[in-house]
């Protein structure tokens, strides 16, 4: 079946479905072709794990929610913390204008992939860079509205500092339990119900990384060496001479 049919099938099954659904929201995911950005089944409502990288591609649905709950307006400067493939990035391109997205992922190839997938589409435009999610793209700020596509406990203080005076940030806070927010002012102004996504990554957690944390890259280096491991490296840090 022609790609063009099965997209407006799919945002048919979104008007249906979800509460909240923008006209504008409607037009642009039935103008981005999603079979440039995911290349397995781009227009069944599932979420898929990309191919390289530990990184959940959001579902349709996933989109559509997180993009109502932003409720951008032509023009408004947009970041959007989380990257990926770049699918959400042109969704946004096509409301506000490609010029005026920008992007950000903590894992390099993803970054790569987005700005190719991106300019296949159309939409190269867009400025997608490899950053820390929780420091944002200070360079470009401030935005009108910023995307978190990732969970955390609550949103980051560099995130909020790069926000218009009036600006709106939709993120899913929490942990274990999450509940899709936009921030106003500081505070949450709204909830959108419960919604599940990975925690947001700091430096040295993302796929292909130097393991920066002590305890992940030590403790299984230590119990490969045994039970008869050296008496040394792993206690250096005690003061032998003052034990009695």
């Amino acid at each position: 079946m022609d790609n063009s049919v099965l997209r407006h099938d799919m945002v048919d099954g979104l008007e249906e479905t979800l509460d909240q659904f923008p006209d504008a929201l409607s037009v642009a995911m039935r103008s981005v072709p999603r079979h440039e950005f995911v290349t397995d089944g781009p227009y069944q409502n599932r979420p898929t794990e990309h191919r390289k990288t530990n990184t959940t591609i959001l579902s349709p649905t996933s989109v559509g929610r997180l993009l109502s709950a932003l409720a951008v307006e032509p023009n408004d400067e947009v970041l959007v913390v989380g990257a990926g493939v770049g699918y959400t990035a042109a969704v946004l391109a096509e409301i506000v204008g490609d010029s005026n997205v920008h992007a950000v992922d903590i894992t390099r190839t993803l970054v790569y992939e987005a700005r190719q997938n991106l300019e296949r589409a159309g939409y190269a435009g867009v400025l997608v860079d490899c950053r820390d999610g929780a420091d944002g793209l200070p360079e470009y700020a401030p935005f009108d509205r910023i995307l978190v596509e990732a969970s955390a406990v609550k949103p980051p203080r560099r995130l909020l500092a790069q926000l218009a005076d009036d600006g709106r940030l939709v993120m899913p806070m929490g942990v274990g339990e999450q509940t899709l927010v936009a921030i106003e002012d500081g505070d949450v102004a709204e909830k959108f119900g419960p919604i599940s996504f990975k925690p947001l990554l700091v430096d040295g957690e993302q796929t292909g990384s130097i393991v920066r944390n002590r305890t992940k890259r030590e403790d299984p280096e230590y119990e490969g060496r045994g039970w008869h491991a050296g008496h040394g490296w792993e206690q250096e840090w005690i003061d032998w001479g003052s034990q009695g």
